[in-house]
């Protein structure tokens, strides 16, 4: 059992819980595209009730994650790039809005914690480490929707980035697309260090979209389409 079902109540856990786990092994490709989850396993894994697991099933098929057909049960839903493209489209919008509040209301020490970490993502593409770099990358952006406290775009965007991390995440951060997330980020904090909220805003969506960009090109370089 890994560790974030060991944290759930031992009691049983109810179906937001369980669908929040179910929803990180979609995050982290423990769940991939196109697999059957099995109920008993999923019970075995939380504790959770067969009535919770089904309601948690049902919850993740309405945000689109998982298919839910007769006598086959449920399993992964497969993104499209197209829908992906939508997806890029609606977090542009909402963390543009996070980063223009961050630059209004954020600290100084927040401003400097925000460049912090930036900093250890230039030495994660000195070093080839693409897996911290990407940790680091949830960090920053994290931080900056936290500061805000701007909640409901938050876990907005956490919903929205669930379909895409599987979709060629595996193959995301390769070639230069540290080094052009690193180029993107420097635009955002200038912007943020200026106390231009505006430029923040534009700079950030601009990231947004060079990621979709980037992730459309990979697509076609991997399988033609």
């Amino acid at each position: 059992m890994d560790e974030i079902a060991k944290a759930l109540p031992k009691s049983g856990p109810p179906a937001p819980e369980i669908a929040d786990w179910i929803r990180s092994q979609i995050r982290a490709s423990r769940f991939v595209p196109g697999q059957r989850l099995v109920e008993v396993d999923i019970i075995r894994r939380t504790g959770g009730s067969r009535s919770k697991v089904r309601e948690a099933f049902q919850r993740l098929a309405a945000e689109g994650l998982l298919e839910i057909e007769e006598f086959r049960g449920a399993s992964v839903r497969e993104a499209s790039l197209e829908e992906v493209s939508q997806l890029y489209r609606a977090r542009a919008a909402l963390e543009g809005i996070c980063a223009a509040d961050f630059t209004r209301v954020a600290t100084d020490d927040d401003k400097q914690q925000l460049r912090e970490i930036a900093e250890k993502m230039e030495t994660c593409v000195e070093a080839g480490s693409a897996e911290q770099f990407g940790k680091l990358n949830s960090d920053w952006h994290s931080m900056i929707m936290r500061v805000t406290g701007n909640h409901v775009i938050a876990e907005l965007v956490s919903r929205l980035n669930t379909p895409v991390h599987h979709l060629l995440f595996q193959s995301f951060y390769r070639g230069n697309r540290m080094t052009k997330a690193i180029e993107d980020h420097r635009a955002i904090l200038d912007a943020i260090m200026n106390d231009d909220p505006e430029g923040a805003e534009k700079a950030m969506r601009q990231h947004v979209e060079n990621g979709l960009e980037f992730l459309t090109s990979l697509d076609k370089a991997l399988f033609g389409n």
